[in-house]
């Protein structure tokens, strides 16, 4: 049966660190990488740019749920990725604005190095949230949060794919 599961996993090192270092935008383009057992192992042609954005801070999180379900014989990927980006500009407005108009995919880097892939199915819905905060000390900035539908998780890009998308980056 092709839902066996193929093998099992040892305990791992107390090696990796969680959060996110960097995620990368791209218009919607369809399959925008070519995806083999869970690895991206090539970027469409047709994707020609991606534009990046730096996260500092422990509020940048990736959220992914893959869930079964017995009575429709389906899976679903529900990605939810949370980014928390300090200061506002008139520049920054207008981006946003565009981004909450489209279904940009993501690339996000983790900081062990992993780079996934979100939303490469049909694209990401985003929401964005622009606060002042009260306090001086409170968050200024946005929130945006990109939330994607898939049937598995995210593929994680190989080393010469991460290397070709990364070089898209105006």
């Amino acid at each position: 049966m092709p839902c066996d599961l193929t093998k099992s996993r040892s305990r791992v090192c107390f090696n990796t660190m969680g959060g996110n270092s960097k995620v990368y935008l791209n218009n919607f383009i369809e399959d925008p990488f070519t995806i083999v057992a869970g690895e991206a192992t090539a970027v469409n042609v047709g994707l020609t740019e991606c534009y990046g954005y730096e996260l500092e801070g422990d509020n940048n999180t990736l959220e992914q749920v893959l869930t079964g379900d017995e009575n429709s014989g389906t899976s679903v990927c529900v990605q939810t990725l949370t980014l928390s980006l300090k200061a506002m500009s008139a520049a920054d407005n207008v981006e946003f604005s565009l981004l909450a108009s489209s279904m940009a995919q993501a690339v996000v880097k983790d900081r062990n190095g992993n780079y996934i892939a979100l939303g490469d199915f049909d694209g990401m819905r985003w929401t964005i949230t622009h606060a002042g905060g009260g306090a001086h000390g409170d968050f200024n900035g946005y929130t945006v949060v990109g939330v994607a539908r898939t049937n598995a998780l995210g593929a994680i890009l190989d080393s010469a794919t991460t290397t070709a998308y990364t070089a898209l980056e105006v």
